[in-house]
């Protein structure tokens, strides 16, 4: 099952940074469909695991194209990426005994993020950066 679907207003106008979006959508879709399957508790941490790294690494990423650019919200942007991390974190530690709740929250919360963080602070770093290396 798919919770989260990819929307044109989640674009940032920059294919490369657009496909990794994708493929942390996908990422949550993962997490949500092990929830939603009832899998053993090894298989959706694994999942989430997936998951937390991706971001991690996406952001980590990101950030270091912020500091070598000199981008003038690097603080402000750096904390919505540790808001999602927490909120991830939370929801990876919550109690799992209704595994489709959990698994809605998940959607919830990463899909509300990404719509406002895609279409604000990731549109407007990309926009300032220009064509940049994604390496």
């Amino acid at each position: 099952m798919t919770l989260l679907q990819w929307r044109p207003e989640f674009s940032v106008g920059d294919p490369a940074v657009d496909h990794e979006h994708k493929e942390l959508i996908d990422l949550v879709n993962d997490a949500a469909s092990a929830l939603l399957k009832d899998q053993p508790e090894a298989e959706i941490d694994r999942a989430f695991g997936d998951l937390l790294r991706a971001i991690s690494s996406h952001f980590a990423h990101e950030e270091r194209q912020m500091r070598v650019a000199r981008y003038d919200q690097i603080d402000i942007h750096k904390d919505d990426h540790e808001a999602l991390i927490d909120s991830l974190r939370d929801i990876m530690d919550a109690e799992r005994g209704d595994l489709s709740k959990t698994a809605e929250r998940l959607a919830k919360v990463l899909g509300d993020w990404f719509t406002g963080h895609f279409a604000s602070h990731d549109a407007r770093l990309h926009k300032q950066l220009g064509p940049h290396s994604h390496d």
